[in-house]
C-alpha cells in the first residue's frame, strides 16, 4: 500500500441482492458467494479493502443471509459487521441509509458492490478514490470505467464526465455515454440527509447531488468485469487468466 491517506476506515459492501439474473446459480447460493476464477465474488472486494488498509467492512444481508454471514464471520482483516435486511430488502439507497442510521457508517465511507470484479491499475483503486475526494465540493465520488474497458457489459453507458470531474447523466435521447458506474463510490452523510424510509435506489440521492453540482466521478485505471449472468463467467475467467 502507498502512503496515500485513506478518507475512511470503513466500507459498506452490498451483498443483499437476490441475484435473479444469475439463476440458476443463485437458486441455492447468494451471488456474492458464486465462484469466478477460483474465488468467491465477495472475496475480490474484501481483498481490495484489505490491500488498501481499510479496517472495517459493513456487509448488508437479505437473500440466504446465513450463508453470507457464516462465510465472513471468520474474517480478521478487515473486520466485518452486518447490516441485517432479512425482514425487508432495502435496495442500494435504503441499504446505505439503514446502515448509516444504525451508526455503522462514518462520514465519509466507501461503498462497494460485491457482485462484480475489477482489476487494479498501477495501484489500489480505492487509493485513487481517496486522492480525488473533496468533502467541500462532493456528496459522492463514483468510480467509472470507459465502455471499452467494461468487459461483458451490454449497457449504453451511464455518465458523461466534465472537465472539473462533475458528472452528467446520459440523456434519454442519447444513444450512449462514455462512462459506466462500476459499483464503487465514496459517499458522505450529506448525500444521505432527508432520505426516504424503506427501499429505494441510490439514484434518488444521486439525482439530488447532480442537481446541486455535487456528484463527481473518477476514472478507474484498470479493467472491469460485469458478472450479470452465468454466461459472463467463462469470458471473465479467460480474461482474468491473461491479466
Amino acid at each position: 500500500m502507498s502512503g496515500t491517506a485513506l478518507v475512511s476506515d470503513t466500507a459498506m459492501v452490498m451483498a443483499a441482492g437476490l441475484g435473479t439474473r444469475m439463476l440458476p446459480l443463485t437458486a441455492g447460493t447468494p451471488k456474492p458467494l458464486i465462484e469466478v476464477g477460483g474465488k468467491k465474488l465477495i472475496d475480490y472486494m474484501i481483498e481490495h479493502l484489505a490491500d488498501a488498509g481499510i479496517e472495517k467492512a459493513v456487509v448488508n444481508v437479505h437473500y440466504l443471509p446465513d450463508q453470507v454471514e457464516a462465510y465472513l464471520r471468520t474474517r480478521q482483516h478487515p473486520s466485518v459487521a452486518f447490516s441485517d435486511e432479512r425482514d425487508l430488502l432495502l435496495e442500494t439507497g435504503g441499504g446505505m441509509v439503514k446502515a448509516w442510521r444504525s451508526g455503522l457508517l462514518p462520514d465519509p465511507f466507501y461503498c462497494l458492490n460485491s457482485d462484480n470484479i475489477w482489476i487494479d491499475g498501477p495501484r489500489n483503486t480505492l487509493l485513487d478514490l481517496s486522492d480525488a475526494w473533496d468533502a467541500e465540493r462532493m456528496d459522492a465520488l463514483l468510480l467509472l470505467v470507459p465502455r471499452e474497458r467494461a468487459f461483458e457489459h451490454r449497457g449504453k453507458g451511464d455518465f458523461h464526465l466534465e472537465a472539473d470531474g462533475r458528472l452528467r447523466r446520459r440523456a434519454k435521447d442519447e444513444d450512449s455515454a462514455p462512462y459506466i458506474f462500476i459499483g464503487a463510490q465514496i459517499a458522505s452523510h450529506r448525500l444521505l440527509r432527508d432520505a426516504p424510509d424503506g427501499p429505494f435506489s441510490t439514484n434518488v440521492l444521486w439525482d439530488r447531488a447532480l442537481a446541486e453540482g455535487r456528484l463527481y466521478g473518477v476514472v478507474h485505471a484498470g479493467e472491469w468485469f460485469d458478472l450479470g449472468t452465468p454466461e459472463a463467467i467463462a469470458p471473465a475467467e479467460a480474461r482474468l487468466e491473461r491479466a
